[in-house]
Order: C-alpha cells, then structure tokens, then sequence
C-alpha cells in the first residue's frame, strides 16, 4: 500500500464525509414540501426496517404538501405512526388509500433554531472531514517510518490529503450556505 493508495481510499471517505452531510440537510424541514423529507423515515414492514421509499411512492403536489401512496395498504399505518415519531413536527391524514401531510409554513423562531441545528450538522461534518485527514496523515507517516516510502513522496500525500481535506471542507460550506438560505427564505 503506498500514499496513492491512502490518498484515494481518503479521497472516497471524504466524499461519503459529504454525503452524509447531505443527507442530514435534507431532513432538516425548509418549510416547502419535499419528498426527502419522509423517503428516508425507517418502518416496520412485516417485521423488517424498511425506508418508506420502498414500500410507497411520495410526492409533492404543491410547496404545503405531500402525498404518500403505498404500494401495499398495510403500510399505510406504519408510514403514518414514522411521520408522527420523526422530528418533522407535522400530522399526518390517513384516508385509507393515501396519506396527506400538511406542510405548514415555519415561524421566523423555528427558522432561526434549524439554522443553528443545520450549522451543527455541518460542524459535526467538518469534524468528521480532519479526522478522516488525521487518519490518511498517520497512515502516510507510519509509510514513511518503516521506509516504504520516501521522505519527498510522503510530503507530497500529506499535501495532497490537505488539498482534498480543504476542498471538502468548502464542499461542506457551501452546502450550509445553500441551506441557510432556504431556511431563512420566506
């Protein structure tokens, strides 16, 4: 295993780094109707854990709603019960074929309290970024101790682990910035 290696192994639990960032975002609620905001909901279907995406299709049919249409009507309930458990703070309507959820609008104080929780999400992901860069620079400096590599290579992979580390991180930036826009538009 040599720094490339590190250097590409690093590059792609990075990127994973930022995906979970992501998808963190996309449960946090804009005040518009999303259909991430319940695809990723876990229920018990026929005792298995099963994202609600699988058993049912969601739509938005307008920014104040969703539409949940299950494939198997014994889902239903069980979709209903994970919206009402979820961190969503909505109520769902159950009419036997379909559930509706209600999107209502978020007051000026919910907005200002997600924006602080999408700013943690995104620390927590900054945070995961440096340990994963950590990791590589160790990985690299344990090559370069036992002689595997030479002292100029290994240089060169902790720069390189560094330019990946700071293009994540602003990766993870913008993406704060996106969604604090969002948030705080009306």
């Amino acid at each position: 295993m040599g720094v490339k290696d590190v250097v590409g192994s690093t590059d792609g639990l990075m990127k994973k780094a930022v995906e979970a960032v992501l998808r963190e975002f996309g449960e946090v609620r804009t005040g518009r109707a999303h259909p991430a905001l319940v695809e990723e909901l876990h229920i018990d279907y026929y005792g298995t854990s099963t994202p609600v995406r699988q058993v049912a299709s969601v739509a938005a049919p307008d920014p104040s709603s969703l539409v949940i249409q299950a494939w198997d009507p014994v889902a239903l309930v069980e979709i209903e019960k994970a919206i009402l458990a979820s961190k969503l703070g909505v109520t769902p309507m159950n009419d036997g074929k379909v559930i509706r959820v209600p999107i209502p609008p978020l007051s000026e104080e919910r907005r200002k309290e997600l924006a602080k929780v999408v700013k943690d999400m995104a620390e927590k992901g900054r945070v995961s970024l440096r340990t994963i860069r950590r990791e590589a620079n160790d990985k690299i400096a344990k090559l370069k101790k036992d002689n595997a590599v030479p002292e100029d290579e290994a240089f060169k992979g902790q720069d390189q682990v560094q330019k990946l580390t700071d293009k994540y991180i602003a990766e993870v930036d913008g993406l704060l910035e996106k969604k604090n826009k969002e948030l705080l538009t009306i």
